[in-house]
């Protein structure tokens, strides 16, 4: 299905036999409306179809709407674990086989809740996702304090904007910060009339990047997605692309971006460090 999948696959599997590792790939954007969300639940389902066990965080602060995109309903979420009030294993919600939603909270009101208890109890009970392969974390607008630790976190950041003057400037803003700790974020481009409109503004934000950034830069094109009413159908549906329209062009060119992604991780994959979702967040808790 993905042209770097089954390599990746079959190093991911590899690993299994000596160390596990979770690949966290975040997806941001500098304002709302850009399809953030829609774009995070339809990579995070085209790797489940390859395959891959991976898990959707909900982390859009204050906009936490994975659940309306996915069709399903959330109950309680992370806030709830971390208070003691329920575990972990119970707040996680099945979409479908291999791919699983972590119901998120404020993202601010998450990481200022620091029961030194109840966050050891929590990162014990994370052991539960160990096995995951990928978790795709939809991370909230802009460049927040919390935004920026999930970010600074993830092995890869997209950073996803639309054809408009103001969400270029703000998808400009936040790979001008990302800078200071990651130099070499994605850009995708969404609601395209063709691949020259996409191309043309992913230049021109690199342009302005390398002669404004002091930090050395590579800024690399995820790729783009052209606007097609299949998209539309399918939110209005409240389903995802990939499943409704599996031949169609948008979903050819996720796939195509999934597949670069993959790429990128392949490329990382024999010399990253273990890591587990676990470990992912006491590093978000050690950075609060």
């Amino acid at each position: 299905m993905i042209t770097q999948a089954s390599k990746l696959k079959q190093m991911v599997d590899g690993q299994k036999q000596t160390q596990k590792r979770t690949h966290f790939i975040a997806v941001t954007s500098g304002k709302g409306g850009v399809g953030k969300s829609t774009i995070s639940a339809n990579i995070a389902n085209i790797l489940a179809l390859d395959g891959y066990k991976v898990a959707l965080l909900d982390a859009d602060i204050g906009l936490a709407n994975l659940d309306v995109i996915l069709n399903v309903k959330m109950g309680k979420n992370l806030l709830h674990v971390l208070k003691g009030e329920c575990g972990l294993a119970e707040i996680l919600i099945p979409v479908k086989k291999n791919l699983i939603l972590i119901p998120g909270e404020s993202g601010d009101e998450i990481l200022k809740f620091n029961n030194q208890f109840l966050y050891e109890r929590f990162l014990e009970e994370a052991n539960e996702l160990d096995e995951l392969d990928f978790m795709i974390i939809d991370t909230g607008a802009g460049i927040g304090g919390s935004t920026q630790m999930f970010l600074e976190a993830a092995d890869e950041v997209v950073v996803v904007t639309v054809p408009d003057p103001a969400a270029i400037t703000d998808a400009y803003a936040v790979i001008k910060i990302l800078s200071r700790f990651k130099n070499n974020p994605m850009l995708l481009l969404n609601m395209v009339k063709n691949e020259n409109e996409a191309v043309r503004i992913y230049e021109n934000i690199k342009r302005v990047a390398n002669a404004n950034i002091k930090e050395p830069l590579n800024l690399e094109l995820a790729g783009y997605i052209m606007s097609d009413k299949s998209v539309s159908k399918s939110i209005k549906q409240r389903t995802l692309v990939s499943d409704d329209a599996p031949y169609s062009i948008p979903t050819a060119q996720l796939k195509d971006i999934t597949s670069k992604i993959l790429y990128r991780l392949e490329r990382k994959v024999l010399t990253n460090k273990n890591d587990t979702f676990g470990s992912f967040f006491k590093r978000l808790i050690e950075q609060f």
